[in-house]
């Protein structure tokens, strides 16, 4: 059975806000009363293009969300997923606004980045509910070591980057956590290969774009 029109327009009007407009926070943004670090241009640039990669990543996760729940058939994994795209909404008004603060911008392939992303969630979710959870919980714990790789790349005086990252890194676990709860089977290590292997094309290119 075909969606309702206006759960369709309703879609569409998301995922248009989600690219092209700017995300707002309901909590405090991280290491917002801290002071800026004096960064070298060089240093400026870099730390510039690890928050877009992580501004890319959170456009991605908020497609995976919706298209996850769009296919999902229980309440409860509707909710999981619609929670924790609020938070990945906040990470996304946390990332955009660091990288205006460095004087960069949003990666331009955001809106190609989106349309793929929100492909792979529908398909998770059509597959089943325990394998949506798992590519829930198995794209967090991806996105938790990505992270952690970033916060030992970022220059070390950054300490608002810092602080953003850290914040991410609890909320990615913690949706890890629920998806585990909530029933998540253990993906092949054949998808988690290759979904390691689009996270780096993703990243390796919008660091630069």
């Amino acid at each position: 059975m075909a969606p309702p029109v206006d759960k369709v327009i309703a879609e569409f009007d998301r995922a248009l806000r989600t690219v092209f407009s700017s995300a707002r926070s309901a909590r405090p943004i991280p290491g917002e009363a801290v002071a800026e670090s004096q960064l070298s241009e060089e240093e400026r640039r870099h730390a510039c293009g690890l928050m877009r990669v992580n501004h890319c990543g959170e456009i991605c996760a908020q497609a995976l969300y919706q298209g996850q729940a769009l296919t999902a058939k229980r309440a409860e994994i509707r909710e999981a997923l619609r929670q924790a795209g609020e938070e990945e909404t906040e990470h996304l008004a946390w990332t955009e606004g660091r990288i205006r603060e460095l004087g960069g911008q949003k990666s331009l392939l955001n809106p190609a980045w989106y349309a793929g992303a929100l492909a792979l969630g529908s398909l998770a979710g059509v597959l089943g509910e325990r394998w949506n959870l798992g590519f829930l919980a198995e794209t967090e714990r991806q996105v938790g070591a990505h992270l952690q790789d970033h916060l030992a790349r970022f220059p070390a005086q950054d300490e608002k980057s810092r602080h953003i990252i850290e914040q991410m890194m609890v909320d990615e676990a913690s949706h890890a956590a629920t998806a585990e709860r909530l029933g998540a089977a253990e993906l092949p290590w054949p998808i988690k290969r290759a979904m390691k292997l689009a996270a780096r094309l993703m990243t390796g290119t919008a660091y630069h774009l």
